[in-house]
């Protein structure tokens, strides 16, 4: 066996011929490879491995820094083991819980651990004991351990191994290796703290550059560097609105006694999944009936109901369901998609990659959309445009509509939140709703689950169902997606009267059985595939269940198919 293999780095662009068995961070060293950042990772035929990593065939080897999003999620899970280790330290009778992100941080928790001797209800919240004072004392110790610079170990061992292990050291929390259903299972152990996450690490504690830890509510916000500039902290942007839906829908979870992924399998195990759909649909359905009722109260003043989120959040199910709760309130709902005012894909602007940017607000002919509107709430007939997205381009056959005297229009879409769609109708006339897909369970207690993840996830299986695009063109537009959220969306959605979270407890059971085979025909040689392995591992944690009892109103079927609603 010859004692070099050849390797194409993909930083150098060349080809180099090294030991095997060499690590990749012996190689980095070896070609001198430098970036705008330290490197953290690295990609190794496309996917994301640790620098401790050997190598021992011929691979592609891309190094990574926290400016990639490979990168930044290292980094925020190799911080999270950093605070997890510093509570554990400190208070080893204390459970941190890492819930999901919000205001460009991680909200978290410090909560009593449950005893055997002493057990809370199945009911009773969990009970926070996070202080000024103890968050204090944790980013203190996280910063000694930073210092440190503690070696970050890879293990791996049998299953039933790694669960006894855990139980011993932590006071539990294995509960996830039951449901992975593999042999082997890999964790990580810095000194002697041990602790679980999905995908890798960086080497050693020492590779933290930058963090903060705030008290955050009745909790605390992790902090983490700003991706486009991580020489500084991400601005700490309130969003008190989208809080109080995660705590409201964390304390339904609570009572059905599934707080991560773990509780989730197990009750699928014991028949308890259409349990599950009934009463997250209902609780769809009321939340969405409470706002028809808020609407119908200001109906005197109200003639707009402006509807937005980001892509695949949606938006045209819950307003095709808000128009039948408007209905039976006797209000007379006419529906516009601003989709329908894209402009033709030829004068579509471009982003700075030279990518048509269909997030961009000149992606719409808003002189149309703003003459038409003013049309309409003038008494007089319009004819409303429609959008091909098969074609790029307008095609004929848009509806006539106009207002009746007890009618309201709703717009949904991308930029309905957006003061600049309609400048000139007053604040009073309109009512604002916010949708998004908020996960509100983890796969673990230091595990989270990013919203942007499910509203992926179900954009691919749409796509792919109805607009014709590969996985790997869903997920080669997904960065410019983001980009374009965090500028024409975010800022607005705390101004919002209200908002409404289309996540459903049950859906990534359901989507799994419809996303794995279009992600497995992503090649496993591009870009993409990084992406898609990441959300095949990703879908591994959930058991599949059937959809045959989710109802065909449900905001589920916009994506999997199956519903009742007409979409165009």
């Amino acid at each position: 066996m010859s004692p070099t293999i050849t390797i194409y780095c993909k930083n150098t662009q060349q080809y180099h011929d090294v030991p095997r068995g060499i690590s990749l961070i012996e190689l980095r060293d070896r070609l001198g490879v430098t970036l705008p950042h330290p490197i953290i990772a690295a990609h190794v035929n496309y996917k994301a491995e640790n620098l401790d990593f050997l190598i021992y065939k011929p691979k592609d080897i891309e190094f990574l820094d926290i400016s990639s999003a490979s990168g930044m999620r290292c980094y925020v899970r190799t911080l999270s083991m950093v605070l997890a280790c510093a509570v554990h330290e400190l208070y080893p009778e204390i459970d941190l819980h890492i819930e999901h992100p919000i205001s460009k941080g991680y909200y978290c928790t410090l909560q009593a651990r449950k005893t055997d001797s002493e057990p809370f209800a199945d009911n009773t919240p969990p009970q926070t004991v996070t202080t000024v004072e103890m968050i204090n004392a944790i980013k203190t110790r996280m910063q000694q351990i930073i210092t440190e610079d503690r070696p970050i170990l890879e293990v791996e061992k049998q299953t039933n191994e790694a669960m006894r292990v855990f139980a011993e050291r932590t006071g539990g929390h294995s509960s996830i290796f039951q449901t992975l259903g593999i042999p082997y299972c890999r964790y990580f152990r810095m000194g002697d703290y041990i602790d679980y996450y999905t995908s890798v690490l960086m080497p050693s504690s020492g590779y933290i550059t930058l963090f903060d830890l705030v008290p955050y509510y009745d909790g605390m916000l992790l902090r983490i560097p700003c991706g486009d500039n991580p020489t500084v902290l991400e601005e700490n942007i309130p969003q008190a609105k989208m809080f109080d839906v995660f705590r409201e829908y964390a304390g339904w979870n609570n009572l059905l006694n599934i707080n991560n992924v773990a509780d989730f399998n197990t009750a699928c195990k014991h028949n308890r999944a259409f349990g599950m759909i009934k009463l997250a649909e209902a609780l769809h359905e009321k939340k969405i009936a409470q706002m028809a009722d808020a609407i119908t109260a200001r109906k005197d003043q109200v003639k707009i109901v402006l509807i937005s989120g980001p892509s695949s959040s949606g938006k045209t199910t819950f307003s095709k369901r808000l128009q039948v709760q408007l209905l039976v309130n006797g209000i007379k709902p006419v529906i516009i998609s601003m989709d329908n005012y894209f402009v033709n894909r030829v004068d579509t602007p471009k982003d700075e990659d030279g990518n048509w940017d269909f997030e961009h607000i000149d992606a719409l002919d808003l002189p149309l959309f703003r003459q038409q509107m003013a049309d309409l709430l003038d008494g007089k007939e319009v004819q409303l445009p429609l959008y091909s997205f098969e074609k790029g381009a307008r095609v004929n056959g848009g509806e006539k509509i106009k207002l009746q005297r007890d009618s309201v229009i709703i717009i949904e879409g991308l930029h309905a939140l957006n003061p600049a769609i309609l400048p000139n109708i007053p604040r009073a006339k309109t009512f604002k709703i916010f949708v998004s897909a908020l996960t509100t369970i983890s796969i673990d207690n230091h595990n989270f689950i990013p919203t942007t993840d499910i509203r992926l996830i179900r954009r691919i299986v749409r796509d792919y169902k109805y607009r014709h695009y590969s996985a790997r063109e869903t997920i080669n537009r997904s960065p410019s997606v983001a980009r374009g959220e965090q500028r024409w969306i975010v800022p607005f959605q705390e101004e919002a009267d209200a908002m409404f979270n289309s996540a459903l407890i049950f859906e990534l059971a359901v989507l799994k059985r419809h996303a794995e085979p279009i992600l497995a025909e992503v090649p496993k040689y591009c870009e993409e595939y990084v992406e898609a392995h990441r959300l095949i591992k990703f879908l591994q944690y959930f058991i599949p269940i059937t959809e045959r009892e989710i109802p065909p109103t449900s905001l589920l079927r916009e994506f999997v198919g199956g519903s009742s609603f007409y979409y165009q």
